[in-house]
């Protein structure tokens, strides 16, 4: 442990200020505003969008303007834009904050995903540090909110180029930067290179000290959002994969870094989570929608319960709220 300032504090990005340091990451295909209010609830200092296509806002794309929807709880958000082209970004940008009012826009610059890698967007934008300037200064150049950037390790083991990446976010006027301490190559795989994230929080400190440095990338415990705070010294993690289906991540965490150990979640308050989640996506998207996406939410919401492989079987059928129902009530599950 660090005898420096507590592990759980308020943290300031540009202009915005936040209450706490643990976030929700911008997680494609999950972080809709069904989720993130659930996460707001379980404690979540502040959540991100999924990442949202500049060139399908700007082009108008209804699905895309799904994505912008704030959840009543949410008082301060992030929407996170992707894209190669910086007048598209800065477009984008201005339709989010004149449709949003969000508080802060987060350009994505780590994902790793081959048709994001291949327009010239997401990692691929981390081993061209001067496209990334440019887009990065469009942006702060478009909108009056904090711009932040999420970046990558690097392209691959013999291309780690998170310190040219920051530099140029950084000259360009980002008010923060995370990183996902693994390569474009990596993917999802392997170990996440905390070193590299502790090497940054050095980097960025030293050269711009009130830009906080955020952290992503193996954490799927309190302890471990407790180990990368201490050991990395950074200003505030993202939880992504960790809390799929565990949205109390945030309050275990907040309460471990408070008190210094956490209490467990019965597994029928984890049902009953996913199933407010579940009425929230109906409503947004309808019965048939909202309970197809449910499937794989409420298999991750039922690891780790008894029988939970029986009730996945059956999740994996469910296309009706009534159908979901009998699965958990059978059991004698409440959800109320």
């Amino acid at each position: 442990m660090t005898s420096g300032p507590p592990l759980y504090r308020p943290v300031r990005i540009g202009q915005l200020s936040l209450s706490g340091n643990l976030f929700l990451a911008p997680v494609a295909g999950y972080s809709d505003r069904a989720f993130r209010s659930l996460c707001i609830e379980c404690g979540a200092s502040f959540t991100y969008t999924e990442m949202v296509s500049s060139e399908a806002l700007t082009r108008e794309s209804g699905k895309t303007e799904d994505l912008l929807k704030r959840s009543p709880n949410e008082q301060q958000y992030a929407v996170q834009l992707f894209g190669s082209d910086p007048v598209r970004m800065a477009d984008a940008a201005r339709i989010v904050i004149d449709r949003t009012r969000a508080e802060c826009i987060d350009i994505n610059a780590g994902c790793p995903v081959p048709k994001i890698v291949k327009t010239g967007a997401g990692s691929a934008l981390t081993r061209e540090p001067e496209k990334l300037h440019i887009i990065v200064k469009a942006v702060t150049q478009a909108v009056s909110v904090p711009v932040t950037v999420k970046i990558r390790s690097g392209w691959d083991e013999s291309s780690i180029t998170w310190k040219e990446a920051a530099s140029a976010a950084l000259e360009a006027g980002a008010a923060a930067i995370t990183l996902h301490p693994r390569t474009r190559a990596q993917g999802y795989e392997g170990k996440a290179r905390w070193d590299h994230l502790a090497e940054l929080v050095n980097f960025v400190h030293e050269k711009a000290p009130s830009v906080p440095v955020f952290g992503s990338g193996d954490l799927f415990s309190p302890e471990d959002a407790r180990s990368m705070l201490s050991t990395t010294l950074c200003d505030g993690i993202m939880f992504a994969r960790g809390a799929m289906g565990n949205p109390f991540i945030f309050t275990q965490t907040k309460e471990l870094l408070l008190t210094g150990q956490h209490t467990d979640i019965p597994p029928h308050i984890r049902i009953q989570a996913g199933w407010k989640e579940l009425l929230q996506l109906v409503d947004d998207a309808g019965e048939i929608g909202g309970c197809r996406e449910m499937r794989k939410r409420f298999c991750a919401y039922s690891k780790g319960i008894e029988g939970g492989a029986t009730i996945r079987e059956e999740i994996v059928h469910a296309s009706t709220i009534t159908e979901y129902r009998r699965i958990f009530e059978s059991r004698g599950i409440s959800l109320n």
